[in-house]
């Protein structure tokens, strides 16, 4: 036995106590030889205890029954679920579920929308057999998985979120919820599913995971990585990407085949005249203040010294006007004209940069719109209207990049986007139909195939950039 180690006839107590594990063993007194000699255990003054962040029960138990140090385990109070789901998971599902088991029930599931996702989910919480945890970003996807738990899985579903504080066996909770909640209920889950995991990166929502005791962990995104590199720290508490498609590896057999189309528009000569005017005042100030923008941390920074510097707030202002122009140029407003002329027989969803944008082409071209502003009962009556084939286009801003379950289209046109790798392919998601093979994704079967036969096989998207401009070069880059 080294230095420090515990006696094997001594006894560790684990509990849980408000988002960690206070550790203690019979011996008692201070950390040498005792608990603190356990990894991730540092000894507590105050409660003259071990304590290690809920996160570590897993690890921690792992490391006492490989040393066979024996050990009352009081940390973790889940409760035992028999549920079974009908969904069949499709062959690169089962591979992407298999692969998480395999990694001890940790990791990341990086696949595009539309390939069942959530179907995976289901049966992940089929598979551990423990009361589970589901956290999501928005109140659509709260609603979501509680409707398909509810639809699956007979229990009761619980929901932290929305105007409920209900917990359950299987519960749903907001990132928001999750996080002012997890202190209270870390010992109450032996799995949980982080959806749209990526939002874990946030530096508060990262507490999240570290006062959940919850020994298994499944992330799930379209989009892993975030330009902040928060990444790295999701990997570190729910575990490494352990499965990894892209659209074009499951685009002609699971998911619609597809096309990207970069249209590239003109400026007028007034809108020229505007742009090079507004973007020659940025990059001037740039170039005598002798400052490089390599990441989004650098803006940021550009942004912060705006408030103390007027030739940098009159910069970015300047860049403000230039990317303006470029996102709602005439052309664009003419070429968009065509695109809904030419499929008017498709459903069609526009994205646009801006709610007063969203507006302006919803009244030229008479679509209905969905923004931020947007109320629920009417942005669910749009939807509705445009799964039943009432509204045959729609145009929205970000709101529908994540968290909404977006009825089946077969177009979609970018107006207006970013170099966001994420945001594109969230949108090209929205026209990434599954093919019906008999297995239901989680909207209505019956639904998903009755438009199906009504769309094309090809999805199509169009980008819509401002030739000679910035967006060019930014659309470049995401490439």
């Amino acid at each position: 036995m080294g230095v420090g180690a515990l006696p094997q006839r001594v006894t560790v107590r684990l509990r849980f106590e408000d988002g960690t594990l206070r550790v203690e063993h019979d011996g008692g007194g201070p950390p040498t030889g005792g608990v603190a000699s356990l990894p991730g255990v540092e000894y507590d003054d105050r409660t003259e205890t071990g304590r290690a962040p809920a996160m570590a029960y897993a690890d921690l138990v792992a490391y006492l029954d490989s040393r066979g140090i024996p050990y009352e385990d009081d940390a973790l109070h889940a409760d035992s679920l028999d549920v079974e789901s009908a969904y069949e998971l499709r062959d690169y599902q089962q591979d992407a579920l298999d692969a998480w088991t395999e990694n001890d029930r940790r990791g990341v599931l990086e696949l595009p929308t539309g390939s069942g996702k959530t179907v995976i989910g289901l049966k992940a919480i089929e598979a551990v057999g423990r009361s589970a945890l589901v956290v999501v970003p928005t109140i659509d996807l709260l609603t979501q998985w509680r409707r398909e738990l509810s639809r699956e899985f007979d229990c009761e579903i619980g929901q932290l979120g929305g105007g409920e504080q209900v917990v359950a066996p299987i519960t749903v909770a907001t990132y928001d919820s999750a996080y002012l909640r997890a202190d209270d209920l870390g010992d109450r889950f032996g799995l949980v599913i982080f959806d749209e995991v990526h939002h874990l990166g946030g530096e508060e929502f990262q507490n999240i995971a570290r006062l959940l005791a919850a020994p298994a962990r499944l992330g799930l995104t379209a989009t892993f990585e975030r330009p902040d590199n928060a990444h790295e720290t999701v990997a570190d508490l729910v575990g490494d990407v352990v499965y990894r498609l892209s659209a074009d590896d499951l685009a002609g057999e699971h998911l619609a085949e597809y096309d990207v189309k970069r249209l590239e528009v003109p400026l007028t000569d007034a809108e020229r005249e505007r742009y090079e005017d507004a973007q020659g005042t940025f990059t001037e100030y740039l170039k005598q203040s002798n400052v490089q923008l390599r990441s989004g941390s650098d803006y940021q920074e550009l942004v912060k010294r705006s408030g103390s510097d007027p030739r940098a707030r009159e910069a970015l202002l300047a860049k403000q006007r230039a990317r303006r122009i470029v996102r709602e140029s005439d052309a664009k407003v003419q070429r968009l004209e065509a695109l809904l002329d030419r499929h008017r027989d498709d459903r069609v969803i526009v994205f646009a940069a801006s709610t007063d944008l969203v507006y302006r082409l919803s009244e030229r071209f008479l679509l209905p719109a969905i923004t931020h502003e947007t109320g629920t009962s009417e942005r669910r009556d749009v939807l509705e209207k445009f799964r039943d084939g009432d509204y045959s286009r729609v145009v929205t801003a970000n709101v529908l990049d994540e968290g909404v379950d977006v009825p089946d289209a077969n177009v979609a046109v970018v107006f207006a986007g970013s170099g966001s790798e994420r945001e594109f392919t969230q949108r090209l998601g929205r026209v990434l139909r599954p093919k019906s093979d008999g297995v239901s994704e989680s909207v209505d079967s019956e639904a998903r195939e009755a438009t199906q036969s009504s769309l094309g096989g090809r999805a199509l998207l169009y980008e819509l950039v401002s030739a000679d401009t910035a967006e060019e070069r930014v659309a470049d880059r995401r490439r």
